[in-house]
């Protein structure tokens, strides 16, 4: 009788014991299965055909910015492309419009709405020249004019769509939260800014793309 307890005991702590391992197991399961893999995108056609761009616009042929709207926005997603190197330079994080959603918030960061027009609140896809420094009400104080040179984004002078820094954009990612939504300007961190800065102070008539892949 004894050896007969036993070997309940036995056969239930057994049972137990696997009962917590499979749960362990299920759980560590859950967990990679609500992690999102980076996307790896190859932009390759988006540098050919901004060489193509510069060259025959006679816009700056040494660096091109490429955002890319497509991608969550917890992620960097503006990046500085350097056409001699042929080489992604540097990636910054980078905000979008809020469009309906509320400002501030990160409502859209998955799926952001575009649109050209006025009090949209969207950000537009499409080629634009970046051109004077200006003073900034945001971030360290400093703005570059964007003029939209596709019907998609006509509009954004008049919009006042400007290149600026916000204190609320992450230098690092984030995801899976989002990047704070504005009223559709392209807005990085200020440190990176700082950095973008620089770029453009010593390179004039720069390409900024914006697309969504």
């Amino acid at each position: 009788m004894f050896f007969i307890i036993c070997v309940g005991l036995l056969f239930s702590c057994s049972k137990e014991n696997k009962a917590i391992t499979i749960f362990e197991n299920k759980h560590k399961s859950e967990i990679v299965s609500e992690e999102k893999p980076r996307i790896e995108i190859n932009y390759n056609d988006y540098y050919k055909q901004a060489e193509r761009y510069c060259k025959k616009n006679n816009l700056n042929q040494n660096k091109f910015i490429l955002i890319d709207l497509g991608l969550h926005s917890g992620y960097k997603r503006f990046f500085v492309y350097d056409f001699k190197k042929k080489t992604v330079s540097k990636s910054y994080m980078v905000s979008h419009g809020c469009g309906d959603n509320q400002w501030g918030r990160t409502s859209s960061k998955e799926k952001p709405q575009i649109s050209n027009e006025f009090d949209s609140h969207c950000s537009s896809v499409g080629k634009y020249v970046v051109l004077d420094r200006g003073v900034s009400q945001w971030g360290i104080k400093v703005n570059y004019v964007l003029l939209g040179k596709d019907k998609t984004n006509s509009n954004a002078r008049n919009r006042a769509i400007v290149l600026h820094s916000w204190d609320a954009i992450s230098d690092n990612e984030v995801y899976p939260e989002g990047t704070p939504e504005g009223w559709g300007c392209p807005a990085v961190s200020n440190e990176s800014m700082k950095e973008i800065d620089e770029l453009l102070k010593t390179n004039k008539k720069v390409l900024l793309w914006i697309v969504k892949s």
